[in-house]
């Protein structure tokens, strides 16, 4: 499921109690609450109308009387009922728990571990007897605790980063919008004083962070859409290296942000990757060996060529000082 279906579907499931709670509210009011747009709330309003139980009758469906002015829930089609869950829904329900345990900054330690106690209690040993044993209690990293701190209550960020791309570590002010989980990692969605643009820092590249004593003000056009979630956007002013892959190497397609891709007959291809920091972008082409060629720029191609020159003497070197069997 892509980032923005998932996230809709997070706020969607939400929407009911929120409104139950705050029946008559006004859809700027949910909005501000929400972190979203009030085109954005009648939109999910629409959606949510069309929902409910199997069958989709006319007494199934969830009902709303809603207006920019006023929202209420008339008909929950069950949602508000206490929550049955099978031996198998408790399995899995307690496998993801615990999987959540292992990204860091996206729960609270402490509450999904009381979650999960409460599962087993309920549930009894028929859904935990599939489950692997929890082991020791786990404790949240500080850093990721103090980001999704600052997360919770609204303030601004001070981070020291790790860039992978850039091969460099920066500090900057940043303004947290959301935590996202994609493709297995945890990120920290947030707007970027210094590069003025939205920007993911993943966790576990977050060496530091300190909360400031100010709260986070991402600009509003930060705070519409999702399109900000691709993990890499192409930027312009970065140098481009074009590369040739060979067939068994087009898997690199799925880990590197690779674009104007051209796909040749024998399965090979040739593509266009970004870079900021050409000593980086040499280790990883020499680290790849002969089954990416550099095809451009000029000056890269001789980097590249003499640093695995280098590498071939080295080696040459070892044997050499090695003594005769």
């Amino acid at each position: 499921m892509s980032a923005r279906l998932s996230g809709r579907l997070a706020r969607l499931l939400n929407l009911v109690p929120y409104f139950q709670a705050h029946p008559g509210i006004s859809a700027v009011e949910a909005a501000r609450d929400l972190g979203v747009t009030p085109k954005q709330i009648m939109d999910d309003l629409n959606q949510l109308w069309v929902c409910g139980l199997p069958g989709y009758g006319p007494g199934d469906l969830i009902d709303l009387s809603f207006s920019e002015d006023s929202i209420v829930v008339t008909f929950t089609a069950g949602i508000d009922r206490p929550l049955r869950l099978t031996s198998t829904e408790a399995t899995a329900l307690l496998v993801a728990l615990r999987s959540l345990l292992e990204m860091p900054g996206v729960v609270e330690p402490a509450a999904a571990q009381s979650a999960i106690a409460k599962i087993e209690a309920a549930a009894g040993t028929a859904a935990t007897a599939d489950t692997p044993d929890a082991g020791p209690a786990v404790t949240e990293n500080p850093v990721a605790g103090r980001v999704r701190d600052a997360v919770r209550r609204g303030r601004a960020l001070d981070l020291t980063y790790y860039s992978a791309s850039r091969d460099t570590v920066s500090e900057r002010v940043v303004d947290p919008i959301r935590i996202v989980l994609i493709d297995e990692h945890t990120y920290l969605q947030a707007w970027c004083r210094t590069a003025e643009g939205v920007r993911l820092f993943r966790f576990d590249r977050i060496d530091d962070a300190t909360v400031l004593d100010e709260a986070a003000q991402p600009p509003q056009r930060a705070l519409t859409g999702d399109e900000h979630l691709e993990l890499f956007e192409g930027d312009p002013a970065l140098p481009a290296a074009r590369l040739r892959l060979d067939p068994g190497y087009t898997w690199l397609l799925d880990y590197y942000p690779l674009t104007d891709v051209e796909v040749f007959p024998d399965g090979s291809c040739e593509a266009v990757l970004r870079y900021a920091s050409r000593d980086w972008m040499v280790r990883l082409l020499v680290g790849l060996g002969s089954g990416v060629t550099v095809l451009a720029p000029a000056d890269l191609v001789s980097a590249v060529r003499s640093r695995a020159g280098e590498a071939l003497a080295a080696y040459a070197a070892l044997d050499a000082a090695e003594p005769p069997a």
